[in-house]
């Protein structure tokens, strides 16, 4: 199954493909889309278990990378890649295994390697909401308050739910999501390493702590040509606090096509 996809521009060269974090959906990236589509045509994707993308219970990275070759063969066979968190580490996957489908990897604010957070205490609040006794996403967010205290993390969670649906639905496979947690914040064993040879720049929030010292090592035993920058004010969502200064690295770094 294909992956649902939005495209911009109409620049030559190779298309850009970005992929979104956990919980997001394609349109999230569309700021920098935009920014990038002035001379180069950039496709959005919305993962699988992610927005109007097919749903299905196996959510591990290698899979991921399989749906990001699909859409990778059907842009022409090779694409500049960048992806943020959850999107990362898929696009650093695809480069490890398909180094012939990369260009360029960017990747925003991810490491590969295994965390220890998990993200079901955001799986429960969206679970928690009544949706039959919600119609405008006003009542969701004073819903979701009353497990999510951070207003900006329920705005972007918000933007998944579909109130017009009957019924209404999160469009977001959370059952998967719940059930593929340790897959989601691990790093999948067995990997190659240094098979990709491209150019490779990892893009850190200076407020994040995602992308620590070790997680840096970690980076440049897959990737030993890897150069790290840190975007000032940053947090993990950094193409979300500084978008014009991360579209402005991604089109430095990605360049004409």
């Amino acid at each position: 199954m294909k992956l649902n996809h939005t495209s911009v521009g109409t620049g030559g060269g190779l298309p850009i493909l970005l992929v979104h974090g956990l919980f997001g959906q394609g349109r999230n990236l569309g700021a920098l889309a935009r920014r990038l589509a002035e001379r180069r045509r950039v496709v959005t994707v919305d993962m699988r278990n992610h927005g109007d993308s097919f749903h299905d219970p196996d959510h591990c990275y290698p899979a991921l990378a399989d749906d990001l070759a699909d859409a990778v063969a059907d842009l022409g066979g090779k694409v500049d890649l960048a992806g943020h968190s959850m999107g990362g580490k898929a696009a650093m996957t695809l480069a490890l295994t398909r180094p012939a489908m990369v260009r360029k990897l960017a990747v925003l604010d991810i490491a590969p390697i295994a965390y220890a957070h998990s993200q079901t205490a955001l799986i429960d609040a969206m679970e928690s909401l009544d949706l039959t006794a919600i119609d405008r996403r006003s009542a969701a967010d004073a819903a979701l308050a009353r497990r999510v205290d951070d207003p900006g993390i329920r705005a972007f969670l918000l933007q998944s739910l579909d109130l017009k649906a009957d019924p209404k639905v999160w469009r977001l496979n959370l059952a998967a999501l719940r059930d593929q947690m340790d897959r989601l914040v691990g790093w999948p064993e067995g990997l190659p390493r240094a098979t990709f040879d491209g150019p490779v720049l990892e893009i850190a929030g200076e407020r994040s702590d995602y992308v620590s010292q070790a997680g840096l090592a970690a980076l440049r035993a897959h990737f030993p040509q890897a150069r790290a920058v840190r975007v000032k004010g940053a947090g993990h969502w950094l193409h979300a606090d500084a978008p014009q200064a991360v579209a402005q690295i991604l089109v430095s770094f990605l360049g004409e096509g």
